[in-house]
């Protein structure tokens, strides 16, 4: 025979993963994360308009004959003074820009005149080319032989590969892992956010869910059989495993189409590189024109261990924290009877989590810094903070520290939001105030 709170957790399952909403968000919701990803590729190739005719009045000789036309802009030098070309119909040309004659000692003697509202690409485009020409015609002052060829043969870039350290490790290979801090950036990013919408959107639709059933008048009827803390407890992990399911299937969607879309997407030579990489082998052996900091984040993409160890603490973090908050969404929609009550007792439980978000922007830049380290502990503030510094490859005995404490805070916080629970949905007609209900979680 199933237990009572058994039968909560599955009534509230099965009335929430037959909807069409949740099978149409799950499926959906991965699409949208490869479009958002998509999109600003493909905003950038269709963004640009027609070529723009830009007129050059150059009174110093020394800019014009120097400017490269491209697909943006296109330069044409006019032998004419400034003041005729000004008086030229407006749609002979998008702008007009005019070097003075001092043009080498006074940096302020460039002017664009626009007949159209212009970009910033457009002015940067414009003010880098004319740098970049300055600059060339300075450095010939000094009389340097050969000198454009001299600062092209010194000009390097270093590609700076990044390693754990790890002075335990017998093995070469395992022990010069290489680790990509761009990749760890953007899933630090990606996972805060991820929780930040999941702590939200599912604590308030328990919040909701109990408003709706103390005005049906349904938690009354089942009060008689079932205990408030069964009701509530079961309400609860019936929401998380609805949670759970989902977030499942978008890490199975995603997982397959990565594991079967991102090799056929790659170069040839980038996929044999990649698995040279693997074997151990340095990313400037196997591919020394390539982007090495490009093989380095594929490299960290598809090292199985690191995932599985990020989708592992993300579904920890995750039933955690909603536990948590899902508890003090309970007691507080078992405290009024709509949604516009709710809103006072709502505030001071999102505003842990809008901190968390906001401190997820500097743990971000100091993963090991005092205030990551201790709001990655602190239970109110640990789910979205940590899986902001998980990325970075943290000690392990902080994220089981920090777990710990995370569930045995859900212990305590469950057992007052139970007592509030309680007595909150039996109450009809009357908004408490904290202090209220703090004196009904004295209540034996």
């Amino acid at each position: 025979m199933k237990s009572k709170i058994g039968i909560i957790i599955g009534r509230e399952f099965n009335e929430r993963v037959r909807k069409k909403s949740f099978i149409i968000t799950t499926l959906l919701t991965p699409l949208l994360m490869i479009a958002l990803m998509v999109a600003p590729a493909l905003i950038m190739s269709y963004s640009g308009g027609e070529t723009k005719q830009i007129a050059v009045v150059d009174e110093s000789g020394i800019v014009a004959p120097k400017l490269q036309s491209n697909e943006e802009l296109q330069f044409q030098t006019l032998d004419i003074p400034l003041d005729a070309v000004r008086k030229l119909p407006a749609d002979a040309y998008f702008a007009i820009l005019h070097i003075g004659s001092d043009i080498l000692s006074n940096p302020t003697a460039a002017r664009l005149y626009t007949n159209s509202p212009g970009g910033i690409s457009t002015e940067t485009n414009i003010c880098s080319q004319i740098e970049s020409i300055i600059e060339a015609e300075k450095l010939k002052m000094y009389n340097i032989e050969n000198l454009p060829q001299i600062l092209a043969q010194i000009e390097t870039k270093i590609a700076l590969q990044s390693f754990k350290n790890d002075s335990d490790s017998t093995d070469d290979k395992q022990a010069d892992q290489a680790s990509s801090s761009i990749v760890a950036t953007v899933i630090a990013y990606v996972l805060s956010f991820m929780l930040y919408m999941f702590l939200i959107i599912y604590g308030a639709m328990v919040m909701q869910s109990v408003i709706e059933e103390k005005n049906n008048r349904v938690l009354e009827v089942m009060v008689s059989s079932v205990r408030p803390f069964q009701m509530m407890l079961g309400k609860i992990l019936g929401v998380a495993s609805v949670a759970v399911v989902q977030i499942l299937i978008w890490l199975v969607i995603i997982f397959v189409a990565g594991y079967f879309l991102v090799p056929s997407l790659l170069p040839d030579d980038i996929t044999a590189a990649l698995v040279m990489m693997q074997q151990g082998a340095e990313a400037g052996s196997v591919a020394p024109d390539a982007d090495i900091d490009l093989l380095q984040a594929l490299l960290t993409l598809t090292d199985v261990g690191y995932l599985m160890k990020i989708c592992a603490t993300l579904l920890l973090f995750m039933v955690g924290g909603f536990l948590l908050y899902a508890a003090m969404f309970a007691a507080a929609g078992s405290a009024v009877d709509n949604a516009q009550d709710a809103q006072q007792l709502q505030l001071p439980i999102t505003l842990p989590i809008i901190l968390s978000l906001i401190i997820m922007v500097t743990v971000i830049n100091d993963p090991t810094s005092p205030i990551a380290f201790w709001c990655s502990m602190f239970p109110l503030t640990s789910p979205i903070v940590m899986m902001a510094r998980i990325p970075y490859d943290i000690p392990a005995w902080e994220i089981i520290v920090s777990l710990l404490l995370l569930y045995a805070t859900f212990a305590v916080t469950v057992w007052g939001a139970a007592k509030i629970y309680r007595v909150g949905i039996l109450m009809h007609g009357k908004k408490p105030s904290f202090k209220e209900l703090w004196r009904w979680m004295r209540y034996k």
